[in-house]
């Protein structure tokens, strides 16, 4: 079966003052029709940089190069890094969608919200304005948004943390994308509104078969939405499987120390919880081999120098690292 999405060598970089500093390197994944692929990573390893690629939403000055592949409705697949600023346009919104991090930010405060969701259907030219509100408040309704047609006339600021979410996600969905981006969508959430958010996006993706990119740094979050997980570190995918691959058989060193970190029924509280020494490597001094190197227990002396290749150690879980893929 094709990918609906097909990222490939993506590599995405920042210009300075002494050069240009990596993001992201070597970035390899795919989403197939239906499919919910979690990326997981700490602050800084490229996971919402990744996703703003993939949206065409980098700011002007970034380099990115490598192809991202999206299969569109009924034609050939099309690369999202070469397509005219007016093609990404149509297909941003329509055909992939994305819910961003904070919904305080990223609504307009001085629109009303169903306005909001109405403007995302009048910006495809899917609907008049009558329809389009009315497709609005309905959207509203399907995201459990109770009295969707007064909540509709609030304003950003009279909703609560868990309604303007849903108010993102109506935004995201209400075109029917066939892939959507959501880049931690309950981060600012307590648990019970979290919850809650991750049941709605479960009912939406079987509504209607949606594919999604799930972007967290909460690995219980991601155990429990995710069909496959690719974990991150300093820009680089290290790790790709399997959920059950990742969560009972980790491979790479880094993957396993942030399991490790995370308590259990079974932890023994007597005992520290086993933390992974050192730092995150900056990106104005990203070392030439693998940035987890300085970190890890099993590095070799080809580990400084060369940036091992992402190789498949058992069918369908790959992982990053020359001491596992002898």
């Amino acid at each position: 079966m094709r990918p609906l999405l097909d990222v490939r060598n993506l590599n995405i970089a920042f210009p300075g003052g002494s050069g240009s500093f990596p993001a992201v390197r070597d970035l390899t994944f795919t989403i197939a029709p239906g499919e919910v692929l979690g990326l997981v990573g700490e602050s800084g390893s490229g996971k919402s940089v990744t996703s703003l690629a993939i949206m065409r939403l980098l700011v002007p000055h970034a380099l990115a190069t490598g192809k991202i592949i999206l299969a569109a409705n009924g034609s050939a697949p099309e690369d999202l890094l070469s397509l005219p600023e007016d093609r990404v346009r149509r297909l941003r919104g329509s055909r992939i969608a994305m819910i961003f991090q904070e919904p305080m930010t990223a609504l307009n405060p001085v629109m009303r919200v169903g306005e909001q969701i109405a403007e995302a259907l009048l910006a495809h030219a899917s609907a008049g304005k009558r329809e389009a509100w009315d497709r609005a408040v309905e959207t509203m309704k399907d995201v459990a948004i109770p009295d969707p047609a007064r909540r509709a006339r609030d304003y950003p600021h009279q909703l609560s943390g868990g309604m303007r979410q849903r108010v993102m996600i109506a935004m995201a969905i209400v075109n029917h994308p066939a892939l959507l981006i959501a880049d931690e969508p309950t981060t600012a959430l307590d648990v019970t509104i979290q919850a809650q958010i991750l049941d709605l996006l479960a009912a939406l993706r079987s509504q209607y078969q949606l594919s999604m990119l799930f972007i967290s740094h909460d690995l219980a979050v991601v155990s429990g939405v995710a069909d496959r997980v690719g974990v991150m570190y300093a820009g680089n995918l290290v790790e790709l499987g399997s959920k059950r691959a990742i969560f009972t058989a980790p491979a790479h060193p880094y993957t396993r120390g942030l399991l490790q970190a995370v308590p259990t029924l079974r932890t023994n509280r007597s005992q520290p919880l086993p933390t992974i020494e050192g730092t995150v490597p900056s990106l104005h001094a990203m070392p030439a081999g693998c940035p987890f190197e300085p970190r890890c227990d099993l590095r070799e002396t080809t580990c400084a120098t060369t940036l091992p290749p992402l190789a498949e150690i058992t069918p369908g879980h790959w992982a990053r690292c020359p001491v596992l893929n002898r």
